[in-house]
């Protein structure tokens, strides 16, 4: 299946909860997410990465908390939890404390904000799970090659990076040394690095030996086309998606949005004539892949219309702290978030004991 039908999936995900701070709605999506994973996922090293975003999000949740109870919250509340030590600030620091009252309220309100960051940084971690980097970069337009191999390098170098320190950890516990605690760390650091640099001269090998940065001559009347067309075309998408993720622009953030993709794809189509190059098995965006993008497009679609449309479902999907309420589950925003099970029943079945697609060339290669 094509790669960038994992990634359009993951991102209706995170849009769908962005567009939320109700716990349980979070919580739904977190487990729709984790669930095609498990399902879905390879023993490849870069599909290994999902955990550590599931971690990343539970630190920025225990973060947000932290803050909340320190530095205090905006949010005003009468249900005092705790009344910690306040620390006297300089009169130029008015409006800013450190310690003192801790309420239910900015407890709770710290809660649904860290939520949902967790819940937007295990969406990526499930595309990082599921979509093949190599085969990603091949799919790229030909304007974007160039910077599709550094996103590619950059988004395999976490995977690698554990992949590598998982490895090292289990050979120090078949040999009898700790692996865990500063010690641990220390003895495990310098073998980690010296794969990384290995890994490196070989991508540079790979990379100059397919004629990486080589481009073409085309008119200067092209050349100022493309750049206006990408320019023009990136800042709709961003204003677009803008008004998608805020409430006030409903009503321009769709046809800005689909304005701006028309230009960027004119633009990336003129780009592409710099960088001849041709793809070595391309794939195929197949039905599969359809009703994969589809489901976490219809996920984003439908969340979306429940908070603009349904006066009930945008209270569900925003539930008071002041005063505190219970959260109540909005029946037709979880529905539609149970959309995104889709890719568990027709994605292909993952297949096991190899990490990548029989003959496809790779960038890098495996630590022996």
């Amino acid at each position: 299946m094509h790669p960038g039908a994992w990634w359009v999936w993951a991102l209706g995900l995170g849009i769908a909860g962005s567009r939320t701070t109700n716990p349980l709605l979070l919580g739904l999506l977190i487990v729709v997410a984790g669930y095609v994973v498990a399902v879905r996922r390879t023993d490849a090293s870069w599909a290994r990465s999902y955990g550590a975003f599931v971690k990343l999000g539970l630190a920025v949740l225990v973060i947000r908390l932290g803050f909340a109870v320190v530095l205090g919250s905006p949010v005003p509340g009468s249900h005092i939890l705790v009344t910690l030590p306040e620390l006297p600030l300089p009169h130029w620091a008015q409006g800013v404390r450190v310690g003192g009252r801790v309420t239910g309220e900015g407890v709770v309100f710290a809660l649904y904000d860290g939520l949902r960051l967790a819940a937007l940084l295990i969406c990526v971690g499930a595309a990082n799970a599921l979509a093949n980097p190599s085969r990603l970069l091949k799919s790229l337009p030909g304007a974007l090659y160039e910077i599709g191999v550094a996103v590619v390098v950059a988004l395999t170098f976490a995977p690698n990076l554990i992949a590598d320190i998982q490895r090292l950890r289990a050979a120090r516990r078949l040999r009898g040394r700790p692996d865990r605690g500063v010690r641990g760390l220390l003895q495990v650091g310098l073998p980690v690095l010296e794969g990384a640099l290995e890994r490196s001269v070989a991508l540079a090998a790979a990379m100059e030996a397919r004629g990486y940065g080589r481009t073409a001559a085309v008119p200067a009347a092209v050349r100022r086309t493309t750049g206006a067309l990408t320019l023009g075309g990136l800042l709709g998408v961003c204003a677009g998606t803008y008004g998608l993720l805020t409430a006030a622009g409903g009503t321009y953030g769709l046809p800005v949005l689909l304005a701006g993709l028309a230009a960027a794809l004119g633009g990336l189509w003129l780009g592409g004539r710099r960088s001849p190059r041709t793809r070595f098995r391309p794939d195929v965006w197949g039905v599969r892949a359809w009703l994969v993008a589809g489901s976490g497009v219809l996920v984003a679609a439908l969340v979306i219309l429940a908070s603009v449309h349904s006066p009930g479902s945008a209270a569900a999907l925003h539930p008071g702290v002041v005063p505190l309420v219970s959260p109540a589950l909005p029946l037709w925003p979880a529905v539609a978030v149970l959309v995104g099970l889709v890719p568990a029943f027709v994605a292909p079945s993952p297949v096991r004991g190899r990490t990548g697609t029989p003959g496809t060339p790779t960038l890098s290669r495996e630590p022996s």
